[in-house]
């Protein structure tokens, strides 16, 4: 390793920037290179670190880098100014307020590669010997990730707040979420000056008492100990020697409680009743508050200013709303999101604008849904439904859940049915959500067998609409041809979405002009390997995914004695023990399938000449120029000599410089491909020697698998990159001008959705009348509609591998939409007009992409948009070309306004009728 003392200013001079440049490089290759949990790494400020890269690299070509890595940022172009001394004060809160048990604090919004770069601690140990400066800032490595293997810097250590009763002293401190139970118990009484032996400490989520911590050698992450977290430090049995009255912990980071916020109780308990305070808006115009981005929380901070801006809601969280707070509900989550999410809603209506940053509700939510845990991007309508089901579930008037058992229509007429399944509906779930945001539909099943139609009704909280109108789709299939006559090429043909499979084999027939005397046998392939074969024609097309790979091969129509020919291709991959390197031999491509006639017996020559035939496609053209093809003798004296049988693995290829020119069809016979036949056992045998001898097949045998192993040598004599190519069945791609341009109207998506499909065969129904589990048909219609209509417009599908969005343009009302025409209940006399009042959008990619809101404040009949902590104003004309995701419509009263929230009674009693 590079002794550093030699680089020190005091010690021979400054370096050039040229010498600096690739010291620091070589030290951070050695530096990252040797990395484990444990090492130190430093924050040092972006803005420093870019302008060193410049002074560093001003005798560089031009080189383009996105400034992203450490490695990469040795080798820009740059100017020829020596930066001054590190300076981090842009990452840091102010430095004189520094706690002695928490340090120096980092500003929470900072991200990596914009704010700060991270260093190794022999890079940082270079740079400040050379430039000084700071404040340091130093981070450690710890495992991370579900197998717990993966290296991360812990940019942000655990906040904790530490509440010790009966004294009623807080402090707040910095602890690594890797450290134990153990070590959090002894710096607390450290800090407190405690006996050990006399405090126990509690995980004090939202000040309750969750969860004793008595495990020492368990960590605080496997405890799941959230940031921002209450730390109960509880003295038992405050005899002489639990406090130490002379040595009070009462440096510059204790903060005593103000007055009427005590910790005890007159019981001496901890005071578990939640102080509301009002919240006036009086004089100012509230709502216009933004939410900051902790690091890709867009999608969160959207959904929640739509909440937060939907009458009712702010009306009932900025009222006293915890008396309705269902603290037993096994469902719920002990209340906790009802009150992080009310104290949230407070902060973005009290006055001023000032952005809010959510890290309490996160961490909560992070608490009881840890898929939204860390800082991804996520979906922001799987935290909405989550949201919606959480708060229903911690504000459900009913405490005692009665059990009910639905009765079958029995041909009772609708209306009956529909006001009994709402009257068990509401026996169980009795909320604000309930009351503002659920609805319910009628679903028909009508059994394919018995025609048994059976009529239930279900309650929704939001409509998620499909972008898809057509009633077809499209499929690519990759067609392959075992006599070798043609390449295999993709073919894309349109079948119904609700089809089979033997109307995916019919198009395919007719696009491929397939012959009288042959058929199309249907393959899905996975890893190089045959995964399953479509042969049953009455497999429902839904069970193809757009993420998987099909290939057809036209065979002749198999006669009573003929068997399937499988071929799988291998290579040889090399793998990595902790002594050598192996090569073993691993399947690749895409397998062949043909036929082979048995009517007699079937020999190794026989195999050799189908598998000869089904690969002639794929000889490469400059192969011709061999025109001398050596003695058949000799090729399969040289096959015996160099093809060793009884490993199973290892050849040499025959080939070598003989390749058979593509008018040598006798020579071509007689080459012997490097073959090995696979038992029931899969034990292989060698297919390269003996060619008249006979293969023994089992009497029920229907398929032959042979593997061909694929030398280098017999790669240059044959193309295979057509069988490394295999086509999805729809491949994603940017979306055509065309697509974007066309609007999707949002009624032909409800349209979608009410329409009667088939359901998939894992939603398969059982028929009481049948007494089977049957695929029945479905169809949907709106009976009960909600105040609030929550509509999710399904921009992503999901398939194995990933997930794709949609960016089909909608069209959707911003005034005026009527849903009459798709209301089953004709009976009902409430309007069913809706006017938007809230809407998320998406925009860009996957991987890049961004949530924004878009909000009319009714009281100011105004539309603005709220991208994260930036608001301003919009008009409707841009509400009409936004990339909508979730919209939220309001009902329209009589006189054709909409409320502005009621009492929750009056809403309760009107979402009842």
């Amino acid at each position: 390793m590079t002794d550093v003392s030699i680089c020190s200013r005091t010690g021979s001079g400054e370096l050039t920037p040229e010498e600096e440049r690739v010291l620091i490089r070589d030290i951070a290759i050695s530096a990252e290179a040797n990395s484990k949990e444990g090492d130190t790494f430093y924050l040092i400020t972006q803005r420093w670190w870019q302008h060193w890269i410049e002074y560093v690299n001003q005798d560089q070509p031009n080189i383009s880098n996105d400034g992203s890595f450490l490695l990469e940022h040795c080798d820009l172009v740059g100017s020829s100014k020596r930066p001054a001394s590190i300076d981090n004060s842009d990452l840091i809160y102010d430095a004189t307020s520094e706690d002695f048990y928490v340090g120096i604090e980092i500003h929470d919004s900072l991200l990596e590669g914009r704010d700060y770069v991270l260093l190794p601690q022999e890079v940082w140990n270079q740079l400040y010997s050379w430039y000084g400066g700071g404040p340091t800032l130093a981070r450690k490595v710890i495992s991370s990730g579900l197998s717990q293997t993966e290296l991360a810097v812990e940019v942000y250590p655990l906040r904790l707040q530490l509440l010790v009763t009966p004294k009623g002293d807080r402090i707040t401190i910095r602890i690594s979420k890797k450290e134990t139970i153990g070590e959090l118990h002894r710096r607390a009484c450290e800090i407190f000056y405690l006996n050990s032996e006399q405090v126990c400490i509690w995980d004090y989520y939202g000040h309750r008492k969750h969860a004793l911590m008595h495990d020492m050698d368990k960590t605080l992450d496997d405890a799941n100990i959230q940031m921002d977290q209450d730390i109960l430090v509880e003295v038992l049995n405050n005899v002489n020697g639990g406090f130490s009255a002379s040595k009070g912990a009462s440096r510059s980071c204790i903060v005593e409680l103000s007055q009427g916020q005590n910790l005890t109780s007159p019981g001496g308990e901890l005071d578990n009743t939640y102080v509301v305070s009002g919240v006036s808006t009086r004089g100012s115009s509230g709502g216009l508050t933004g939410l900051q981005n902790l690091g890709n929380t867009c999608f969160m901070n959207s959904a929640i200013q739509c909440l937060v801006h939907t009458p009712e809601f702010a009306k009932y969280f900025r009222e006293d709303y915890h008396q309705e707070i269902n603290w037993q509900n096994p469902l719920g989550m002990v209340g906790e999101l009802a009150m992080a999410f009310g104290d949230l809603l407070r902060k973005l209506w009290a006055p001023g604008r000032t952005p809010v940053p959510p890290r309490q509700f996160k961490a909560k939510l992070a608490r009881f849904a840890p898929q939204f845990s860390g800082y991804n991007q996520h979906d922001s309508q799987e935290l909405l439904a989550f949201l919606l089901d959480g708060l229903h579930e911690d504000l459900n008037r009913v405490k005692h859940k009665p059990y009910i058992k639905s009765r079958d229509a029995d041909g009772r007429p609708d209306e009956e049915v529909a006001d009994e399944y709402w009257a068990n509906h509401i026996a169980r779930n009795d909320s604000i959500i309930v009351d503002v945001c659920q609805g319910q539909y009628k679903s028909t099943l009508v059994c394919p067998m018995c025609n048994k139609v059976s009529v239930t009704f279900d309650p929704f909280m939001y409509l998620s609409l499909p972008l898809q109108s057509t009633t077809t789709r499209s499929i690519t299939v990759t067609v392959f041809s075992c006599d070798g006559s043609t390449l295999p090429f993709a073919c894309t043909v349109t079948v119904p979405k609700q089809g089979r499979c033997r109307d995916l084999i019919h198009a395919l027939s007719n696009s491929c002009s397939l012959k009288s005397n042959e058929e199309l046998k249907l393959a899905e392939v996975r890893n190089h390997l045959f995964q399953r074969f479509l042969d049953d024609p009455l497999i429902s097309l839904s069970m193809i995914k757009d993420d998987d790979h099909l290939a057809a091969y036209k065979i002749p129509k198999l006669a009573k004695k003929a068997l399937v020919l499988r071929l799988i291709h291998r290579r040889q991959e090399g793998e990595t023990n902790d002594t050598q390197t192996m090569l073993r031999w691993k399947p690749y491509g895409t397998p062949l399938l043909s036929s082979i006639s048995c009517h007699d017996v079937v020999t190794r020559g026989d195999i050799q000449t189908a598998v000869h035939k089904m690969l002639s496609s794929f000889l490469r053209a400059e192969s011709s120029r061999h025109t001398e093809i050596a003695d058949s003798n000799n090729l399969v004296a040289e096959s015996d000599a160099c093809h060793d049988s009884s490993s199973g693995e290892a050849y040499t290829d025959p080939v070598s410089d003989s390749i058979m020119n593509s008018s040598s069809s006798k020579a071509l016979a007689l080459l012997r491909l490097p073959l090995q036949l696979a038992d029931e056992s899969n034990t292989l045998t060698d297919l390269s020697v003996g060619e008249e001898e006979v293969i023994r097949l089992s009497s029920s045998a229907t398929a032959i698998i042979v593997y061909v192993d694929w030398s280098q040598e017999l790669l240059e004599s044959y193309d295979t990159h057509y069988l490394e190519n295999l086509s999805e069945v729809l491949k994603y791609g940017p979306v055509n001008k065309k697509a974007r341009t066309e609007p999707l109207s949002l009624y032909t998506c409800l349209e979608a959705f009410l329409r009667e499909e088939p359901l998939v065969p894992e939603d398969m129904w059982y028929c009481p009348q049948c007494k089977e589990q049957r695929q029945a048909s479905k169809k949907l219609d709106l009976w009960r509609l909600p105040e609030v209509l929550v509509i999710h417009l399904k921009r992503f599908s999901y398939s194995r591998s990933m997930k794709h969005k949609l960016e089909t343009f909608v069209d959707f009302p911003i005034h005026d939409l009527d849903l009459a025409n798709y209301v089953a209940n004709k009976n009902s006399t409430r309007r069913q007009l809706y006017e938007l009042y809230a809407l998320t959008n998406h925009y860009g990619g996957m991987g890049s992409g961004h949530y924004t809101a878009h909000i009319k404040l009714l009281d100011e009949n105004r539309w603005y948009n709220f991208d994260d902590s930036h608001i301003s104003s919009i008009t409707e004309d841009e509400i009409k070309t936004a990339s909508a995701y979730v919209l939220f419509y309001r009902r329209v009263k009589t006189n054709g306004a909409i409320s502005n929230g009621g009492k929750p009674s009056e809403a309760r009693h009107s979402s009842h009728k």
